[in-house]
C-alpha cells in the first residue's frame, strides 16, 4: 500500500509540468499488470457523487454562447488514475475509458462508480513492458454497437464482438505492406462502415521514431475499407489497408464533420495543429488544409482526442483544456481544465454531455448542442 501511495503522489506531481506523454513518464518501471492506476484511497471514493470544480471558460467569440451555458457546471466524476484516454459512452448508459499506464479499460457507471472492465487491454506479455504506455488507447463503436479499440501497445486495431472482456476479439488491422503498425492511437467510423485511424509511435517503448519495434517509417493516417463488415474472427484484409496521410510527424485525434465531407486530423508535436481534409467519394482524402495552429500556445497540453457536435463545431483537447472551433476554423473558446486533457466523448441520453479524460481524472460538462454520436443501429 505504501508503494502504491508513493507512486501515485509522484505521478500526480508530474502531471502539471511534463510533456504530452508526461503523465505516464514515471510509470516506466511498473509492470504491465500494475494495479497502481487505482489506489486504495481512490477505490473507496469512486462511487461518490460528482464533485463540482471551479474553473473558467475562455470566451473568445459570441458564438460560444450558443454552445456553453452562461453558468456551466463542470464536474469531476472520477479520479485516482495515471493517464486517462479513449472515452466512449455506451448505449446502455455508462462510460468506458482507458488508463493507459495501468494497461486497463475501465467502466464508470453513474451512481456506481468505476470498475475494471479489462486488464490487460494492450500489451499482453508476461515480462514488464519497459515503456510508459502499455495499455490500449482510443475507442469507438461500430454500427452494431461493438467496441472497437486502438490497440496502442498491441500495435493493432481490434474489435470486441461482445461487451464482455472475455468475449471473442477480431483484429481489424495489424500491418501495412508487410510491416507492423506503430501503435494505433485514435479512430473513427464513417457511416459506410470504413474505419479511419492514426498511428503515431506513442505506444512503443521509447515513443521515438528510432524505436527498435518501429517497422514503418511513416506515422500515418489509415483507412480500413469495410471494417464493420469484417466477419468475426477472420484475419484482417491487410492488402486493402490504405495509407491516406503520411506527412504529419505525430497524428493523433481524428473526427468527421457531421456530413462526412471533411475529416479532421490533429498533430500533437512538434507543431500543435489541426488539419482538415476533403473526403472523396471513394473514402480517400484530398485537399488537406491547415484548420488551426496553436504551436505558439505555451500552456500544458497538445492537440489530442476530438469530437464534433451536430452543428459542426469541433471540440478537441489542446493547450490548457478543451478547445472549441466553429466549422470554419474560428477558435470560439476553451474550457479550462485543472489537468492536462487527453480526449472527449459525447454521453447522456441526449448526447449533450461532454465527458473529458484529463490525466488523473474524468470530467463532464453539459452543453447546449447535441454531439455526433457513433452510428449505432
Amino acid at each position: 500500500m505504501i508503494r502504491s501511495m508513493l507512486v501515485r503522489m509522484v505521478v500526480l506531481s508530474a502531471v502539471a509540468i511534463a510533456g504530452i506523454s508526461a503523465p505516464v513518464a514515471l510509470a516506466r518501471q511498473a509492470p504491465a499488470s500494475s494495479s497502481l492506476a487505482i489506489s486504495e484511497s481512490a477505490e473507496s471514493s469512486m462511487a461518490q457523487a460528482p464533485e463540482k470544480i471551479k474553473t473558467t471558460i475562455e470566451r473568445l467569440d459570441p458564438g460560444l454562447d450558443q454552445i456553453i451555458p452562461a453558468h456551466p457546471a463542470i464536474e469531476k466524476v472520477a479520479g485516482g488514475f495515471i493517464w486517462t484516454e479513449g472515452p466512449v459512452w455506451m448505449p446502455s448508459g455508462y462510460l468506458m475509458f482507458a488508463d493507459i499506464p495501468s494497461n486497463r479499460i475501465l467502466k464508470w457507471t453513474p451512481g456506481a462508480g468505476v470498475r475494471v472492465f479489462m486488464q490487460p487491454s494492450g500489451y499482453q506479455g508476461s515480462a514488464a513492458f519497459g515503456g510508459p504506455e502499455p495499455g490500449s488507447n482510443g475507442m469507438t463503436l461500430d454500427r452494431a454497437g461493438r467496441l472497437t479499440v486502438a490497440g496502442h501497445a498491441r500495435q493493432n486495431v481490434w474489435r470486441l464482438e461482445q461487451v464482455d472482456a472475455k468475449g471473442p476479439i477480431t483484429i481489424l488491422a495489424d500491418a501495412y505492406q508487410g510491416k507492423r503498425l506503430n501503435s494505433p492511437n485514435d479512430l473513427v467510423y464513417k457511416s459506410d462502415g470504413s474505419l479511419y485511424f492514426t498511428d503515431p509511435p506513442y505506444g512503443l517503448r521509447t515513443q521515438r521514431d528510432d524505436d527498435p519495434a518501429k517497422e514503418l517509417q511513416v506515422n500515418g493516417v489509415y483507412r480500413i475499407p469495410g471494417a464493420a463488415q469484417q466477419k468475426p474472427g477472420t484475419e484482417p484484409a491487410r492488402a486493402q489497408l490504405q495509407l491516406l496521410v503520411q506527412d504529419l510527424p505525430r497524428p493523433n485525434g481524428v473526427a468527421f464533420s457531421p456530413d462526412e465531407k471533411y475529416l479532421y486530423v490533429n498533430n500533437s508535436e512538434p507543431q500543435k495543429i489541426w488539419m482538415r481534409y476533403v473526403v472523396k467519394p471513394d473514402g480517400t482524402l484530398s485537399d488537406g488544409v491547415l484548420f488551426f495552429d496553436a504551436t505558439s500556445d505555451p500552456r500544458p497540453g497538445s492537440p489530442d482526442g476530438m469530437k464534433v457536435d451536430q452543428s459542426g463545431n469541433l471540440y478537441s483537447t489542446g493547450p490548457g483544456g478543451v478547445w472549441i472551433f466553429s466549422p470554419s476554423g474560428k477558435h470560439l473558446g476553451t474550457i479550462d481544465l485543472p489537468e492536462k486533457g487527453a480526449n472527449v466523448a459525447w454521453g447522456g441520453s441526449d448526447h449533450k454531455t461532454l465527458y473529458i479524460t484529463a490525466s488523473t481524472s474524468i470530467y463532464r460538462i453539459t452543453l447546449k448542442i447535441p454531439g455526433v454520436y457513433p452510428h449505432v443501429r
